[in-house]
């Protein structure tokens, strides 16, 4: 890999690392989670939709566009930001977000019939028992709730990666407009529904917020994952994937500065736990 794409590829993590703190930012403003995961995806389908033109893909491709779409525009999302809202230490959500890569090997496995080495096996149990470690430490009592919807989160984002595998031959920018449009669409009446006050609450949005929602839009959900997609046309997954490992340091240490957290000894046992099981998983790819 060049110099050039090591700095790429630094960068995407770390705008990977960055949208959990900014979005704990964003909800400390008050403004709802769900709400704010629908206005993040209708950003995404505006600025994609001037290359999608309404393409219409083969009608083999529709099954697979519409679960990616719920999957990952919906249900990432949703379990993300409530993991998110609902946190009161961003750390351990951070760490419990990387286990969306053994959730992708558990349900390619099933699904796909892909076949999954022992070396693979024995990672994902280590990457679980890291999350079990940090679930049970007793100053992070509080915290169950938000690692039980950012493991939500993972199962989702990891079946997407399933559903990914069905649509490679089509433009990225087809199935990310599509995937924005839907989960708009889908997060905005499930805002409506259970937060209510939609237009109060999107007039009562102030400057600052909409600045970090666009750059959860922009910059971590286009220009992050579409940078990912061109490393991967020009470098083997095993040789881009391992640096997947490094956006929970970034985002940890982003959380350190910015709400002074530090965290406790069994988390930073466990994160390493995790983030080394993942770094190797990603490493056998």
């Amino acid at each position: 890999m060049s110099i050039k794409h090591y700095f790429w590829i630094i960068l995407i993590t770390f705008l990977f690392g960055s949208a959990y703190p900014l979005q704990k930012i964003i909800f400390n403003e008050s403004v709802p989670p769900i709400l704010m995961g629908a206005l993040r995806m209708l950003i995404v389908f505006i600025f994609l939709f001037p290359f999608w033109k309404l393409k219409i893909p083969p009608k083999k491709y529709f099954l697979s566009l519409l679960g990616f779409s719920i999957f990952m525009g919906v249900g990432t999302n949703l379990f993300m930001n409530l993991s998110i809202y609902y946190a009161n230490v961003v750390s351990p959500t951070i760490i419990g977000s990387q286990l969306a890569i053994p959730f992708g090997v558990l349900l390619s496995s099933i699904f796909l019939k892909e076949n999954v080495s022992f070396k693979k096996w024995f990672l994902i149990f280590t990457s679980f028992s890291g999350i079990i470690l940090i679930a049970f430490d007793p100053e992070l009592k509080n915290e169950n709730i938000a690692l039980l919807l950012i493991s939500f989160m993972a199962i989702f984002y990891g079946g997407s990666q399933v559903f990914s595998r069905h649509l490679k031959d089509l433009d990225v920018t087809l199935t990310n407009a599509f995937m924005g449009l839907l989960g708009f669409i889908v997060l905005f009446v499930i805002s409506n529904f259970f937060e209510g006050n939609l237009f109060n609450n999107i007039i009562n949005i102030n400057l600052k917020s909409w600045f970090l929602i666009i750059h959860s839009a922009l910059l971590v959900s286009i220009a992050g994952h579409m940078s990912l997609f061109y490393l991967y046309k020009l470098y083997p997954v095993k040789k881009v994937l391992p640096f997947y490992a490094l956006f929970p340091v970034f985002g940890i240490s982003l959380t350190m500065i910015i709400f002074k957290e530090i965290p406790t000894l069994i988390t930073i046992i466990g994160g390493f736990v995790v983030i080394l099981s993942i770094y190797l998983m990603n490493k056998f790819e």
